[in-house]
């Protein structure tokens, strides 16, 4: 392709093969973009690239290369040279944008399963995988780079997907991963203490969240949320507003009721009343509900449609998943891993019929240490026992990660036990498991693996349970 194709310069008429922003990957021909990162500046990586065949360099500083574009912002122009080089096909897709701390991935899948189950084919991107069609994806990022975003939308437009659904996470929108792509819808969910290691302050991770509902033409806010008034000042879009608790919302979920294997809610539109008929456990599941079910509202979808497709969807892998297993006790796998998420799922069981509500649980290296002590302390607070161990240590100490936790539970009289290794964590809680016990396993969700100082391994806790099961 011309380089004038994607983008006017002095090189115009230089023939280009590819585009990236990452050096290594350059090869004879290529576009490579100087991004500046949060860790990295691409400009440092610029000779490399030359040196590697690049045919052009995208930069925002002199760096006295024959074949360099000075532009002003390169995350900007890259966008816009993704978008032109994978052929519009952003633009061919009604996009519909999920962020907040908790409830992306449920969202994702649910609002999947509706557009489909309305007959309309639609891709997904996010935590777990990415979804092309009959293209399925390993997911690096909750939101993947610049090209691979663009990539994947060009691979559901060849797939006859006309919707994308798409989790957003709040690093992408500070790091304008996003930056030019209008979103048809945008949901936020909640706001809760997660990634100040990356954004230091709660006003600054509102704020990249924000960024996500400056481009879109819907929003659907969780009104309940203590930061939904915050968010919601400035924007010019169409919002529509829901909740549990408040009548002041456009949407709010009424007579509900709880059960251990899933829930059912009305909620009013235009005067027509629909009930949902849900699967899924927990309160946060009618949020979670009520949310898709607006966002197809805005879709221009009848409400009765919507709240039947919802009532049909199926649980989530590594969301309040419970694990088939034939034993005397029930045991939760969940992706919990933030304070709120930890509490949203004890919660959900903790007033089921059982005899003790146990969970196991850890926190992540190299991440936010603060939410330690609050995730030690809503454990202790929620359950009948705790184990504490590991979860994906990265280059920290478990042990040290594990004392962060314990501080904040000395006052407690909830009793609990500490092992380290995960493995044998979960071997003690099916071992010491009690007839009518819930356990939950916290923190790992779908992930099939572990992240040790030493790299990632295989680990599934899913096979744990089926090993340990069949030893007892």
């Amino acid at each position: 392709m011309k380089l004038s194709k994607i983008i006017t310069s002095t090189l115009n008429d230089r023939e280009i093969s590819g585009i990236t922003c990452d050096s290594r990957k350059v090869k004879p021909g290529w576009l490579f973009a100087c991004i500046n990162g949060p860790e990295r500046d691409g400009h440092d990586y610029a000779k490399s690239a030359v040196e590697n065949g690049a045919a052009a360099v995208l930069c925002e500083k002199d760096l006295g290369l024959d074949c360099q574009i000075l532009v002003e912002n390169t995350k900007h122009t890259y966008s816009k040279i993704c978008e032109k080089w994978y052929k519009d096909a952003a633009k061919k897709l009604k996009i519909i944008g999920v962020t907040g701390t908790n409830g992306k991935t449920s969202i994702t899948y649910l609002v999947k399963n509706m557009l489909e189950s309305l007959g309309h084919k639609c891709g997904l991107i996010g935590t777990i995988q990415n979804i092309c069609g009959s293209q399925v994806f390993e997911a690096k990022n909750t939101t993947p780079s610049i090209e691979d975003l663009h990539y994947y939308f060009s691979q559901m437009v060849k797939e006859g997907c006309d919707y994308c659904v798409m989790e957003v996470s709040s690093h992408a929108l500070d790091q304008e991963r996003v930056y030019g792509i209008e979103f048809e819808t945008a949901i936020f969910t909640n706001l809760t203490q997660d990634h100040l290691d990356y954004h230091k302050t709660m006003e600054n991770y509102l704020a990249a969240k924000k960024k996500l509902f400056y481009n879109c033409k819907n929003a659907v806010i969780n009104l309940d949320d203590q930061y939904s008034q915050k968010l919601m000042n400035g924007l010019k879009c169409n919002i529509l507003t829901y909740s549990i608790t408040s009548n002041q919302a456009d949407y709010q979920a009424k007579n509900i009721r709880y059960h251990s294997f899933g829930n059912d809610f009305e909620f009013l539109d235009n005067n027509e009343l629909c009930r949902v008929k849900l699967k899924i456990p927990g309160k946060f599941s009618i949020y979670n509900a009520l949310a898709v079910a607006v966002c197809g509202i805005t879709l221009g979808f009848k409400a009765f449609e919507v709240a039947n497709s919802l009532s049909k969807a199926d649980g989530i892998k590594g969301r309040a998943e419970i694990v088939p297993i034939d034993t005397d006790y029930t045991v939760i796998i969940d992706y919990a891993h933030t304070p709120d998420g930890l509490a949203n799922i004890l919660c959900t069981f903790k007033d089921c019929p059982k005899n003790r509500l146990v969970v196991l649980f850890g926190c992540g290296g190299d991440r936010d240490k603060t939410k330690r002590p609050i995730m030690g302390e809503i454990a202790v607070r929620l359950a009948d026992f705790v184990i504490v161990t590991s979860d994906n240590p990265r280059t920290e100490d478990p042990g040290e990660i594990i004392k962060d936790i314990l501080a904040g539970m000395k006052k407690t009289t909830t009793p609990y036990k500490v092992i380290e290794n995960r493995k044998d964590a979960i071997k003690y809680a099916l071992k010491t498991a009690q007839a009518d016990d819930i356990i939950v396993l916290a923190g790992k969700g779908h992930e099939t693996y572990q992240i040790l100082n030493t790299g990632k391994i295989h680990f599934d806790e899913r096979e744990v349970i089926k090993e340990c099961i069949k030893e007892l």
